[in-house]
């Protein structure tokens, strides 16, 4: 048996692409379906592909042997004093494509993109429905941290050092 994380392939992309409004759509529609109807309704939130270029960000679509699985960005933000941050926007797998580390793929290059980029921390928000998502991103040295925005959909804020 092969390991299907060897087909794994993570490519930057504009983020106005055909392939990644389909990736953010099929997102869009999951992360609406699934809400926590506790939490009120989901808010249909897309951030402008404008914000995922150079030097202020950057977008990436993975592939599993060819057909796009995931995406992720990433996009600068307010510094924090002498904190220049950086946002993970928009981590997604397709169920296809989950259980192949495709998501841990879309991290690495969205961090490796952030230091290169000037980063000295990367920041991020989710839900605390998304277990998964939490899980994944402590266990990549994550912290919980005050709310660094005001996202309707989010429950938990997240910090990392990477300088």
């Amino acid at each position: 048996m092969s390991d299907d994380r060897s087909l794994v392939t993570v490519r930057v992309v504009p983020a106005d692409r055909p392939e990644v409004d389909a990736l953010l759509d099929r997102y869009l529609d999951e992360r609406a379906a699934t809400f926590p109807t506790a939490q009120g309704s989901y808010s249909r939130k897309r951030t402008p592909a404008a914000e995922f270029v150079p030097p202020n960000g950057t977008f990436v679509v993975a592939d599993v042997a060819g057909t796009p699985v995931g995406c992720g960005g990433l996009r600068r933000i307010a510094d924090d004093g002498d904190d220049v941050r950086f946002e993970v926007k928009h981590v997604f797998v397709t169920p296809e494509g989950r259980g192949r580390g495709v998501a841990t793929a879309v991290m690495d290059v969205l961090e490796r993109a952030a230091v290169e980029l000037g980063a000295t921390s990367v920041v991020l928000d989710t839900n605390d429905s998304l277990v998964a998502a939490g899980a994944m991103y402590r266990s990549r040295g994550y912290v919980r941290v005050p709310a660094f925005n005001e996202n309707p959909n989010a429950t938990a804020w997240y910090r990392r050092p990477v300088r």
